[in-house]
């Protein structure tokens, strides 16, 4: 895609908002005082903030100076301007030296001055991006979602430079932090978790819940279950009251809604898949377990293929408009990304590594799921899947916050764990990697004519764990 450059035009009249005098004022604070440098580098750091052309130069001159570890004084960016050939745009000694630093008295509000440039600066890229994408959409060759696309990046290009300017917690702040989130979990009623639910009270109960601004990647080999795994998180949410997102690139949104039924009710899934009901009023339920979840604030997007640039574009519109709680990618191999020498593996890396990014950003969990490589089917003895059986990146594993993976024993004619196996368990959630806690393995039901994980517990009671575990032929999904 084509790189856009956003140049802005007087229009009407008007000229671009701009704040001279307190671009001056900058400048000149950071002649005079070099702690007024660090605070201007923490908000401000490009030249393209400042309107006037000429200081854009004397900031540059500054900033060189200032990563070199020099002094910063009139008389050393004078000459860092000459060094670099751009003293006469800077309007030469006696600009720098005289005119800038008599327009500042104090640096005491150098800080809210930057926030003012700032602003100016927001609001010409934004009257820019608009007048470059009213120019592009009258022209017939342009792809709309490039179009789109192009606009995404000049929002993007903005909030990144707002992110450096966002206030550093302090680290007394942070300690109370620490005692609220402590007060918080303590005052927790029973089977209430501090993220948002899994789904499954034996996980909610080791995790509190998934955990905003946190990447977990599911994974497993296919025939595990995992998309049915993530179902079940998702549904449990969304009865829970809360909005939820998802990005299937692999099954349409009918095929996950069959699912989802099939989930919440008690419907063997070749029944809404295949075969259809033997007797008429099986259809009362059904009209009533879809009625009940016509009102479930979920949001699904099934475009096969989706770029990672488009994903970020919608999951952020749907946590503006409809406040989801938690995001789901089914499944991260399937995206594209933006690479530009067709290294999959590093494309799968920025898709890795934007998803964290967007789970930091958004403030929520980012649920995605995982193929595994088929060193698994070949290894002998223990099938049991380890990190390195992540596919196609390592960056996967380095980005996630919580990796687990799912194993369902039987599969391979395998035992379940005797510990879990006595719980009434058939199979294995493998926590991998958790950064907030131990590395443990926890029990699920998996009942395959219902394509559905339980709580051991909550199994249908025609199932004895004591006479073993009951096999079945349904190939999950």
């Amino acid at each position: 895609m084509k790189k856009v450059e956003y140049n802005i035009t007087t229009d009407k009249g008007f000229l671009p908002p701009q704040e001279i005098e307190i671009e001056q004022a900058i400048l000149g604070g950071m002649l005079i005082d070099s702690r007024a440098v660090d605070e201007v580098m923490l908000l401000i750091n490009t030249s393209e903030v400042f309107y006037k052309e000429q200081h854009q130069v004397i900031f540059d001159a500054i900033q060189q100076l200032a990563n070199d570890s020099k002094p910063i004084d009139a008389l050393t960016v004078a000459n860092k301007l000459r060094a670099n050939g751009t003293s006469e745009i800077a309007g030469g000694d006696f600009y720098v030296a005289i005119t800038l630093t008599q327009k500042v008295a104090s640096t005491a509000n150098i800080d809210y001055h930057c926030r003012i440039v700032l602003e100016k600066w927001v609001k010409r890229k934004i009257i820019a991006i608009a007048q470059q994408q009213i120019s592009d959409a009258y022209k017939a060759t342009v792809d709309i979602f490039d179009l789109l696309a192009d606009a995404e990046k000049g929002l993007d290009h903005i909030n990144e430079m707002l992110d450096t300017g966002k206030s550093t917690v302090t680290f007394s702040n942070a300690l109370q932090q620490v005692v609220e989130r402590v007060e918080m979990l303590s005052n927790q009623k029973e089977n209430e978790v501090s993220g948002v639910t899994t789904g499954f009270k034996k996980l909610d109960v080791f995790t509190g819940g998934w955990q905003a601004a946190d990447l977990v990647v599911v994974g497993a080999r296919p025939g595990m279950g995992k998309t049915s795994f993530i179902l079940k998180n998702l549904l449990e949410i969304a009865l829970k009251g809360d909005a939820v997102g998802m990005f299937s690139l692999e099954m349409s949104i009918q095929q996950l809604a069959t699912r989802l039924v099939a989930i919440n009710s008690e419907f063997h899934l070749s029944q809404l898949f295949k075969k259809g009901f033997e007797h008429d009023k099986y259809f009362l339920t059904l009209n009533e377990v879809v009625g009940a979840m016509e009102q479930l604030n979920i949001h699904i997007d099934d475009s096969a293929g989706i770029s990672i640039q488009q994903l970020q574009m919608k999951a952020r519109m749907w946590k503006r408009k409809y406040n989801i709680k938690a995001l789901f990618v089914d499944y991260l191999q399937l995206m594209s990304g933006d690479s530009k020498n067709g290294n999959r593996e590093q494309e799968i890396s920025l898709i890795s590594r934007k998803l964290k990014q967007l789970a930091k950003e958004l403030d929520m969990p980012v649920i995605g799921l995982s193929q595994l490589g088929r060193s698994v089917e070949t290894r002998g003895g223990d099938k049991r899947t380890r990190l390195s059986d992540l596919r196609e990146s390592g960056a996967i594993e380095q980005d996630a916050d919580t990796v687990l993976f799912i194993f369902r024993p039987e599969y391979y004619n395998m035992e379940v764990d005797p510990e879990l196996f006595e719980m009434g368990a058939n199979t294995e959630i493998q926590f991998a990697k958790y950064r907030a806690g131990s590395l443990e393995t926890k029990g699920l039901w998996w009942q395959g004519d219902k394509t559905k994980f339980m709580d051991p517990e909550d199994k249908p009671e025609y199932f004895n764990a004591a006479a073993g575990v009951q096999p079945n032929n349904e190939v999950p999904f």
